[in-house]
């Protein structure tokens, strides 16, 4: 039998990165209050009557001295040049505290760099969770007595499904699918699968085609298992940016399904990402030199946002502002304009309706200091809009 080739196609792009990596910023910028209360609590506790001590407790004194400990964290968490307490145990317990919030903020920020990685990986597993049900269900439908499932089980892309190794070991490695989730899926089965009318018509059909057969894999998946159905929520449950997810899969499974034709009856397993050491790449180091952004650039913005005062922005510009200098700086192969127009796109997506005008016009101006003064440094590609 020929095989005809099928050109993988990645459904992975800079822009969902670029989201991926605005969402961890933002998780990791929101976490910074967290971590200074717990660099707060800390100072409380010092200075907090022991009731377990036999020792006598002087409250007064403990109450004044976390009041002085709270007001010099507060200075030198701030920057401020300030005379050291005479008083060796507050002077210890704000550095302490101090210590305390950095190693909060380094362990906040390597958990989100490695987060993001991961996180997109998740789309590939969610992707073959997906393909894996279509066959699950298949098995099901054969051990219903009330349902003659001849036709579901002999699905072409049923069988192809089920034939594909590389899809059995990747589901494997992902932590074995659904075998440990057998009463859902048996209850998604029962409440979604067999009561569907178009399940009971393609079932009853005498002899179904291909394109029947496609038909209703295409309505499967779409309509019960990613559609407004208890299946699709568990994935929204599981999956916190699943909204933009859930297009990604459902691209890379339409494309698996229409892979399947009459002379090629085995399967295409889509590829997330044509170069998944690029993009990886692209993440760590856009997610970093963002994440660090040196004072300089802070400066910078806050120069430019004129009657905006920089921590009164909405932490979504923000977020957007500085991973748009960060990649305007840090990649040369990526035009300004690009990076201009992708962030006013995101910007558009995901904050507040004059953010699109105001990203645009600071970022402009911003890149136009950056050109002038020689931080920005652009190579092959990147000269395409610099010239």
């Amino acid at each position: 039998m020929p095989t005809l080739f099928y050109p993988f196609i990645a459904m992975l792009n800079r822009r969902t990165l670029r989201i991926k990596i605005m969402q961890s910023l933002f998780a990791k910028e929101q976490g910074k209050e967290a971590d200074f209360q717990l660099a707060l609590d800390h100072i409380i506790t010092v200075f907090t009557p022991d009731l377990n001590s036999m020792k006598v407790q002087d409250k007064d004194l403990l109450k004044g001295q976390r009041e002085v400990a709270l007001k010099l964290f507060d200075k030198k968490f701030k920057g401020e040049e300030v005379m050291e307490s005479p008083d060796p145990r507050i002077e210890q317990a704000v550095e302490e505290s101090l210590a305390l919030y950095k190693k909060l903020i380094k362990k906040d920020f390597d958990y989100f760099r490695k987060g993001t990685v991961t996180d997109v990986e998740r789309i590939n597993v969610y992707y073959q969770l997906v393909l894996e049900l279509v066959t699950v269900f298949a098995s099901l439908a054969a051990q219903d007595k009330k349902v003659a499932a001849k036709n579901f089980t002999a699905n072409p892309i049923v069988v192809a499904l089920r034939g594909n190794q590389d899809l059995k070991k990747a589901i494997l490695r992902s932590g074995g699918g659904w075998e440990q989730h057998t009463t859902l899926v048996k209850g998604w089965y029962r409440d979604c699968i067999r009561p569907d009318k178009e399940f009971e018509q393609y079932i009853a059909l005498e002899s179904p085609d291909l394109d029947q057969h496609k038909s209703f894999a295409k309505h499967l998946v779409r309509k019960l298992i990613l559609g407004n159905t208890p299946i699709n929520s568990y994935f929204e449950a599981e999956d916190l940016h699943w909204m933009e997810d859930h297009e990604i899969v459902r691209s890379m499974v339409d494309k698996t399904l229409k892979s399947v034709t009459e002379k090629q009856v085995q399967i295409e397993i889509q590829k997330l990402s044509l170069d998944w050491e690029d993009d990886t790449d692209f993440i760590e180091k856009l997610f970093t030199v963002a994440g660090k952004l040196d004072d300089e650039y802070h400066q910078l913005i806050a120069a430019n946002t004129k009657n905006w005062e920089v921590d009164r922005l909405p932490l979504t510009d923000r977020v957007i502002l500085q991973m748009a200098i960060a990649e305007m700086i840090t990649f040369p192969n990526i035009p300004v304009k690009v990076t201009i127009n992708e962030y006013i796109e995101v910007a558009k997506r995901y904050s507040t309706p004059k953010s699109r005008a105001f990203i645009n016009g600071i970022l402009d101006v911003i890149a136009k200091e950056l050109k002038a003064s020689g931080k920005i440094k652009k190579s092959g590609r990147g000269l395409l809009d610099n010239k």
